[in-house]
């Protein structure tokens, strides 16, 4: 299982004997992992000698769905694949590239093997997880989380037991499992250096993502000795402009004992136990830390000198979490909660939901709780641009490059955006010629000015939402499939406003956004009977609708008014509002509450005129209150002073 104590073949004979007639293996005759795999495979139903249930393969759909999805991740991997199949041509091997699920990506070697590699599916397209394939050192590195052998015998199924396998999981910078690489060849050819090999392979796959990922951001090397610094087997750890870890690869995260929750959740000082304060860039200082002794470390801050980082103490500075309103919808809430995790690892974010549910406000709202809120934040509609000018505007254009163009050129959209976010709205709206060649800007993370031909590098984070449903258009040839795949890394969707469950909490929240540029007093109260029949509209135009028309109530409010009514509607928004609930009206005498008489219990379709509803509205309040002003004024949600002139306008 391991290359330290390998089992005897009649150890593993015995074993496998045991196994099969008593579903048990004895103690002691195989390692630990390998009966945890055998035991595993046996709790999946798999035989060890049934020839005849053929694993699965992937269609060529599927399988063009997760080389899109893990185009990056291919990307940096195939230098570091070519290299090691150098080191070992010759030698009867193959080496593969896995996905989390054990989808083989990417495979290569000398042809004499691959041939024999390809009767038991050892190609891009197979699935090699254990609940299939057995064990075997791709599916069992992934269960297993760490890298390991399987030789010969030990494979669960027969068929498999010609093969020698050493694996190695591969970490994105946040922690997160990417992967396996895997070198399989003949049982007969094993070698016992093939186990480092791949192990030095997959860190160095993970050091090419690492750098991919934060090549914009501070670097502390670590190394036990001082002149490690800098090569091979090095930790890397990367770190916000404050002091944050955002990132690390599995070396640092191994000597700092870093748990995967802390990543981007603590700053270095707490991570190493050891206050820092002011670090000049290039100098080497000494960490020590309890598990691991010292560790020397050197910080590389991209042109600056000094970078201060934080106290490892407890402070009121100290990062907070996502914000979470406390009436916030719970669906908002959860998916601004997982947007944030996976867009501080660079990951796109495709917000979807009809017209006005917040979409924008959404990923502005990203951006700023997001670790590039210090970087711009560029907002691009798609829909609201002339085809003609969408690609100058997105991609940038060199001086002359068409009619009418500056003289100086122009950035464009896309490299304003440069270390921060790309918002681009409506992208279902995008012209299909520019939509090849985002997907190229997103692949190759260079942008080529209209009109030129230098490539120029970008680093953004994509969010990007619609309103539109991208699989239909897809299936009518209006969108590319490929780019589909490259924006949806994240896919949520904002619930229509009708579909919310924090309505009022949300009212308010408008309404203090609204006064507050107004410049003018906060509305204190919103007249119950109003409250509830807003509640009840269907909101066509969601957000978008319930703003504009507040911000018009709130225009109509008098200087010393702070409480919003029915008079301070549009009147034909009053009228659809009113014939749309119908509630009745309190018995007279009685001291009602305004839920329990708006003004949608007097409206009859003949009094279209707002004026004389609103007129009628407060004498029945008046009569209900027996002539109390005071108890009237408040149960209409207005001040004794605005009663008393809204019954002087009535008379009028």
């Amino acid at each position: 299982m391991t290359p330290a104590h390998p089992p005897s073949a009649s150890a593993l004979s015995q074993a496998r004997r045991s196994l099969m007639e008593s579903g048990e293996v004895p103690d002691g005759l195989v390692n630990d992992t390998l009966m945890r795999s055998w035991l595993r495979c046996q709790r999946a139903g798999l035989s060890p000698v049934d020839q005849y249930n053929e694993p699965p393969l992937s269609g060529v759909q599927e399988l063009k769905v997760a080389l899109a999805c893990e185009h990056d991740f291919l990307a940096h991997a195939r230098p570091v694949m070519d290299f090691v199949a150098q080191q070992m041509q010759g030698s009867g091997s193959l080496v593969a590239l896995s996905d989390v699920r054990g989808l083989l990506l990417h495979s290569l070697g000398d042809l004499d093997f691959v041939s024999r590699a390809d009767r038991v599916s050892l190609r891009p397209g197979a699935l090699w997880h254990e609940a299939d394939r057995g064990t075997n050192a791709i599916g069992t590195a992934l269960a297993e989380r760490r890298a390991v052998v399987i030789h010969g015998a030990e494979h669960y199924l027969e068929r498999n037991s010609f093969l020698t396998c050493a694996a190695a999981p591969v970490r994105a910078p946040n922690g997160q499992l990417k992967g396996v690489l895997d070198i399989s060849g003949d049982h007969r050819g094993q070698h016992p250096h093939t186990f480092a090999l791949v192990r030095s392979a997959a860190r160095m796959i993970e050091d090419r993502l690492f750098h991919a990922r934060h090549h914009r951001d501070l670097i502390v090397r670590l190394h036990p000795q001082a002149e490690g610094l800098g090569g091979l087997g090095e930790g890397l750890l990367a770190l916000s402009s404050d002091g944050w870890v955002v990132g690390l690869n599995t070396q640092a995260q191994q000597w700092l004992a870093l748990d995967d929750a802390l990543i981007g959740a603590c700053t270095l000082e707490q991570a190493t136990g050891t206050r820092l304060g002011l670090w000049p860039a290039g100098k080497v200082m000494q960490l020590r830390l309890p598990a691991m002794g010292r560790l020397y470390a050197r910080l590389d801050s991209h042109g600056k000198e000094t970078v201060t980082l934080r106290d490892s103490r407890p402070t009121a500075q100290t990062r907070p979490n996502p914000p979470s309103e406390p009436a916030l919808d719970p669906r908002v809430a959860q998916a601004m909660q997982r947007a944030l995790r996976v867009q501080a690892q660079g990951i796109s974010v495709l917000i979807q939901g009809e017209s006005g549910t917040g979409k924008e406000v959404f990923a502005r709202h990203l951006h700023t709780e997001g670790p590039r809120s210090h970087k711009p934040f560029v907002a691009v509609n798609c829909a609201a641009l002339p085809e003609t000018l969408i690609e100058a505007e997105l991609f940038g254009y060199v001086g002359g490059a068409f009619t009418g163009a500056r003289r100086e050129g122009s950035p464009g959209r896309i490299r304003e955006a440069d270390g921060g976010t790309l918002f681009l709205d409506e992208i279902g709206d995008m012209p299909l010629p520019l939509q090849a060649r985002l997907l190229r800007v997103l692949q190759d993370k260079v942008v080529v000015p209209l009109g030129g031909n230098k490539p120029v590098p970008v680093d953004f984070v994509l969010v990007s939402a619609t309103h539109r449903q991208l699989k239909e258009a897809i299936a009518e040839g209006h969108f590319r499939e490929d780019l589909y795949y490259r924006l949806n890394g994240l896919s949520l969707t904002l619930p229509a406003l009708r579909d919310r469950q924090d309505f009022n909490a949300l009212v308010g929240e408008v309404l203090t956004h609204i006064t507050q540029d107004m410049g003018r007093a906060p509305v204190e109260r919103v007249h119950p009977g109003l409250m509830q029949s807003l509640a009840r509209h269907p909101w066509p135009g969601n957000i978008r609708q319930l703003h504009s028309l507040l911000r018009t109530a709130c225009a109509l409010l008098d200087p010393g008014d702070h409480a919003l009514d029915w008079s301070h509607l549009p009147d034909d928004m009053a009228k659809e509002l009113q014939q749309a609930t119908p509630l009745p009206l309190a018995p007279h005498g009685s001291s009602p509450s305004l839920g329990t008489i708006p003004a949608s219990g007097i409206l009859t379709p003949a009094e279209p005129n707002l004026r004389k509803l609103t007129a009628q509205t407060i004498r029945q309040v008046i009569a209900a209150s027996e002539g109390n002003m005071s108890l009237a004024a408040r149960q209409l949600g207005i001040s004794r002073n605005t009663l008393y002139r809204k019954l002087k306008q009535a008379k009028a």
